[in-house]
């Protein structure tokens, strides 16, 4: 059986609803989520680690916990690589951060997550994702007056669409053995830079500052480690060590051309209604 998991979450709901279609659901397919109300839903909380149960589970698909602070994340990575273990999971298939984010301040769950599981008797797969051209979308939106003034700099991100990877993910899963012991690089084939995101919604690019950055990400409803975490990531672009672009990974295991993250970006833009 394959179980993934954050089936209710960006990556996990894409790679859930191709799943969905597959000839194997619902029997050989099961979806982890922390409050499940849907068929071939199961429950996976990794905040609970007592309540984690991969008995009968093949293969794993382990979707990243989310953003929070490293010993959380790290904590919720370690109990489901030590419930595979113990509940005799044969392969994990990982989604990681591409090597390129090693400047990023949320690298290093990722790569405690890739020792751990090297260090392990599982057969595993990681897929190292690019950032998202969605996630671009939504941090380099024009404002209401039509100006871009993320912090980009003239700085370049390889982004990746999320349909992409997902599609990527689900067709390791389900072919485990093909991929075992490799970690793929998954960015884009086309960096793309604040004068390209502005010309493709007809905006004007300006850059601000990381610290006019800093000030407007920390709201009142903003946890504490996001703005940090979003502001190193503007940086991380401006800097140049997110440009560089997909060697044809991506483009092998999708068995085509990705999808073009500037349209991705510029569909993201619009429905954020700026």
């Amino acid at each position: 059986m394959l179980l993934i998991t954050g089936a209710s979450g960006g990556l996990g709901s894409l790679i859930a609803r191709r799943a969905a279609d597959h000839p194997g659901h619902p029997d050989g397919i099961r979806f982890g989520t922390r409050a499940p109300d849907g068929p071939g839903q199961v429950r996976v909380d990794f905040d609970d680690p007592d309540s984690l149960d991969f008995t009968g589970v093949d293969t794993l698909l382990l979707i990243s916990a989310g953003y929070g602070e490293d010993d959380r994340v790290i904590a919720r990575h370690g109990a489901a690589v030590s419930a595979a273990e113990r509940d005799g999971v044969r392969h994990v298939v990982y989604t990681s951060l591409t090597g390129a984010g090693d400047h990023l301040p949320y690298a290093l769950p990722h790569r405690w997550t890739e020792r751990r599981l090297r260090g392990s008797a599982l057969a595993w797969t990681v897929l190292r994702n690019g950032l998202y051209a969605e996630l671009l979308g939504a941090l380099a939106a024009p404002g209401p007056d039509g100006v871009i003034t993320a912090p980009l700099g003239a700085g370049r991100l390889a982004a990746v669409a999320r349909e992409d990877l997902a599609e990527v993910a689900l067709g390791v899963a389900l072919a485990p053995d093909a991929h075992a012991g490799q970690v793929y690089e998954l960015v884009g084939d086309r960096p793309l830079g604040g004068a390209e995101l502005a010309a493709a919604v007809g905006a004007r690019y300006a850059p601000g500052s990381l610290a006019e950055a800093r000030t407007a990400l920390s709201g009142p409803d903003a946890a504490p480690f996001q703005p940090p975490m979003l502001v190193t990531t503007y940086s991380a672009i401006a800097a140049g060590f997110l440009d560089t672009p997909d060697t044809g990974t991506l483009r092998r295991l999708l068995g085509r051309s990705p999808r073009p993250a500037l349209e991705v970006y510029a569909k993201t833009a619009a429905a954020s209604g700026v």
